[in-house]
Order: structure tokens, then sequence, then C-alpha cells
């Protein structure tokens, strides 16, 4: 892991499961934003963790639609540009396996035979996923150091966590407060069949590619303290976090990848980039009205006290 240093360092870390939409954009012009208007970096990460729904084809249409909006990275991306790679996570796992057992040696985690929790574990847990709490059924009644079963065939990794409460400041919705205990339990850090969880790579990812900020979806808001937890762990100070409103269609639903009418594909045939820049601009609350903006019009007004509050904004078509 690197220290962090005074240049502020973003990063935008999409998963290739499909075609960006104008919640994806959201996100990322925003994040680009905030570190651009302060002298900073942006780092591109692939967060290909499961090998099911991520094709390399999806990663290379990211890269193109990020590029013909003029948001480009300083490291990162598919040929792993910089100093901190590999940047698709598909190519981390040395690396985690290091984390897993640093966390190991110090008596934090422990095998779990349980398996419905932790169907979901290797993507991000939206809010809007039915979290499940676990129950501590596998928790070792005992202590650290205990018996750890050779091998751990069959068995997830959880993490043991506090009953205690974890404060953080978010940049957009302020100050919040989670109970790890009664929001999740001991969480998954990696699946039975060997599937590194979001929680663990996010976070080993961010730390050693010293990110100091992260903005994402608001629905991702609460499991931040899941990550803080980890870095405390770890002894790394936590990045800064600005969780952003999600974005709906016409019917008030959050985007998906289904959403095809706000798909970047489709938005290509029918926006310039600037036009679809101001129409991000006017959903923040960057610009009073929708009209054509560069980039670098909008990196002199850019502050995180304008972006809207809401927990959602409707599209602009």
């Amino acid at each position: 892991m690197i220290e962090k240093n005074d240049v502020p360092v973003g990063r935008f870390a999409p998963s290739p499961s499909g075609r960006m939409h104008l919640g994806n954009i959201f996100t990322a012009v925003l994040s680009w934003l905030s570190v651009k208007s302060r002298g900073g970096r942006w780092i591109l990460r692939i967060e290909d963790l499961d090998p099911q729904r991520s094709r390399s084809e999806f990663a290379s249409q990211i890269e193109d639609d990020l590029l013909w909006l003029g948001l480009e990275w300083d490291e990162g991306g598919v040929d792993g540009v910089g100093p901190n790679g590999p940047y698709c996570q598909s190519g981390r796992h040395t690396f985690y396996n290091k984390f897993l057992d640093y966390l190991r040696d110090g008596g934090l985690i422990y095998p779990c035979a349980c398996r419905r929790a932790d169907l979901h574990a290797t993507q991000a847990p939206h809010a809007t996923d039915g979290r499940i709490v676990y129950s501590g059924k596998c928790r070792p009644a005992s202590t650290p150091p205990f018996t750890w079963p050779e091998g751990m065939s069959g068995c997830s990794v959880r993490l043991f966590v506090p009953d205690e409460e974890i404060y953080f400041t978010d940049g957009v919705y302020g100050q919040q407060c989670v109970n790890l205990a009664s929001h999740c339990g001991d969480f998954v850090l990696r699946r039975a069949d060997g599937a590194w969880a979001y929680q663990l790579a996010v976070v080993a990812d961010d730390a050693a590619m010293g990110v100091t900020e992260v903005v994402r979806g608001n629905d991702l808001l609460l499991s931040t303290a899941q990550q803080i937890y980890l870095y405390r762990l770890l002894g790394v100070d936590a990045p800064a976090y600005c969780h952003v409103p999600l974005v709906c269609n016409a019917e008030g639903r959050r985007l998906s990848k289904r959403d095809q009418a706000l798909s970047m594909e489709t938005l290509r045939k029918v926006c310039t980039p600037e036009e679809l820049i101001g129409r991000v601009a006017a959903m923040a609350g960057l610009i009073d009205h929708v009209h054509p903006c560069s980039l670098d019009e909008l990196l002199d007004r850019f502050s995180w006290s304008a972006v809207t509050k809401t927990e959602t904004v409707p599209a602009l078509y």
C-alpha cells in the first residue's frame, strides 16, 4: 500500500457487465470534476470480479464512452497505465490474498459454512439488494486464536465486526452513523467458491492506489461504514466519501443497463458530448437550465455544496 499525499486522487470503478447508462455518466462526471477542479488525478479501475457477468468488450466500450465525453484518466484502464496496476480486479488476486493473510494473522477473520448471505458478495452491496444481517451462526465461541480448518474447503471467510457505531461525514449527505453489528453483522470477505467480496476488494484497491476521494451512488452510502472499519484494521486513513443521487427513468425507477433509451449506445446517437455534459450538469444542480457545456466550463463552478442532495434525480431526456 502507498501513502496518500496532498494531491487529490479520485477514481471511477465501473463493472464491465454492459453498456454504461446516464446514471453511470452522472457519477463519472461528478467524480472527474471534483478531483480535476482541485488539480488532482483520476483513476479508471475496471471492477470485473464476477466472471459470469464481466466481458472485455464492455470494458473497451466503457473506455471509448469516457474518452468520447472527454473524461480522460491519468492512470488505469484495461491497459493498466500507471504504477499501481493491474487496474482490472480480475488481475489482483495475489494482492487480495495478502490482505486476507494479514487479517487472518491478526485473528480478525473466520471460516463460515453458511451460504445464503454471501450469494452476491462479489457485487457492490446496493441498498435495494435486500441485505441480510448475519446471525453469527458460525462465529467462533472462543476469542482468537482458534482452530482454522485445513484448506477451508467449502467455507466462506467472514470478518469479526464490533458492536459499535461507525461515524463518518459524507460530502453530500452529511453526518452518518452506522452500527455494524445491527446493520450487517460479520460480513463476507471471500465467498465459498473463492470469489472475492466487494468490500475487501474495494478497500484493498483504493488503499493501494492512494485514492483520497470516492464518488458513487447513494445506494452504497451505508456500506461505507464496513469499508471504514476495514481501513481501520489496515491502519490506513479512509478516503473522503461523496455519495450522489441515483438517476431515475420516466417511471421513477433507478436506471439499469436495461434502460436502452438512456444507454450510451443511444445517447451518443442523439447528443453531442457537450449536450450530454450539460444535461448531467443540470441534473446535478451545477447549472440552472440545460444547455451544452464543456468540462472546462464546469471546472470553475464545481462545488459539492451546489450538488443536489435529493435521494434521486430524474433523467433529463
